[in-house]
C-alpha cells in the first residue's frame, strides 16, 4: 500500500466546503472520484483540514492511500486531466507510511482580501470583501495586536461548534493595503477554529471603521461570548494560503 500526498489549488465557490457531504458537492469527494477513474480503486482523501462553504486554497495538502503502482508524475498529470477546471494538483508525491495530513500540522496561514476603495472591482468581486467605507489600517493593526499570542478564542469562534478546547495560538497576523486598495489580511497559527479567520476579520474591520476600538478586542477575547465580536466575513474573500509540518 502506497501513501500519496498531494498539494493543491481550488476555488471552492462551487464548493460546499473540503468535506464530503451528502446531497453537496465537495472537494473532497471529486478528488476521491476522479481518483478512482484513474486508479481503479476507492480511496478516501484526508485533508489538513476543512475549508467552509465558497472558501478558496492556495495550497491544501492531503493524502490517500493506493495499491495502483502508476509512477507520481504520470498520476499528477492523469489526474488534472480529468479534474474539473477549479481543482488543480500542483504537487503529488509518495511520502512515508506515518505522514498524516491533519494530524501533523503544526501550522496554517490564510489570507483573507478586501476590496477598500469608492468603486467595487469587476476582476476580483468572487475572490474579496468589497468595503467602500475607508477603513483605519493602523486601527485594525492596532487590533490585532490583542490577538496575537495563546488566547481562548471561544468569542472568535463560529456557533454550532463541538469543540471541548478554544485555546489557539495566533503566531503573525500581518494587515496591508495595496495601492489599488486591496487590504491583505494573513493570520497564521497553530490551529483554527470554525470561522475562527473570519470572525477575527468582521472584528478587525469594525475597528477599521472606528466602531470599537483596539483595546475592545481583549474585552472580547475575555468575554468569551461570540455576539460581542464582529460579524464573520464573507466566505468568497478567504484563502488557504499554507500548511506548515
Amino acid at each position: 500500500m502506497r501513501k500519496i500526498k498531494i498539494i493543491l489549488e481550488y476555488d471552492g465557490a462551487q464548493y460546499f466546503g473540503w468535506q464530503r457531504q451528502n446531497g453537496h458537492r465537495s472537494v473532497q469527494e471529486t478528488l476521491e472520484e476522479k481518483i478512482k477513474v484513474i486508479t481503479k480503486e476507492a480511496v478516501t482523501v484526508i485533508g489538513s483540514g476543512r475549508t467552509d462553504t465558497g472558501v478558496h486554497a492556495m495550497n491544501q495538502v492531503a493524502h490517500f492511500k493506493m495499491e495502483n503502482e502508476i509512477r507520481e508524475d504520470d498520476l499528477l498529470y492523469a489526474l488534472n486531466s480529468v479534474l474539473p477546471n477549479d481543482i488543480v494538483i500542483r504537487k503529488l508525491e509518495e511520502v512515508d507510511p506515518s505522514f498524516h495530513a491533519r494530524f501533523d500540522v503544526k501550522a496554517k496561514k490564510y489570507l483573507y482580501q478586501i476590496w477598500n476603495s469608492q468603486t467595487n472591482t469587476a476582476i476580483h468581486r468572487h475572490y474579496c470583501w468589497y468595503i467602500r467605507k475607508e477603513l483605519d489600517i493602523d486601527q485594525m493593526r492596532k487590533a490585532s495586536a490583542y490577538l496575537t499570542g495563546t488566547h481562548d478564542f471561544k468569542a472568535f469562534c463560529g456557533t454550532g461548534s463541538k469543540v471541548k478546547d478554544y485555546i489557539r495560538t495566533v503566531q503573525h497576523i500581518e494587515i496591508e493595503k495595496e495601492d489599488r486598495g486591496m487590504i491583505l489580511i494573513t493570520i497564521t497559527a497553530n490551529g483554527f477554529l470554525r470561522h475562527m479567520v473570519r470572525n477575527i476579520v468582521g472584528t478587525l474591520v469594525d475597528a477599521g471603521k472606528n466602531k470599537l476600538s483596539p483595546e475592545d478586542v481583549k474585552t472580547i477575547l475575555d468575554s468569551q461570548d461570540r455576539t460581542k465580536a464582529g460579524m464573520t466575513a464573507p466566505a468568497r474573500g478567504l484563502f488557504l494560503v499554507e500548511v506548515h509540518y
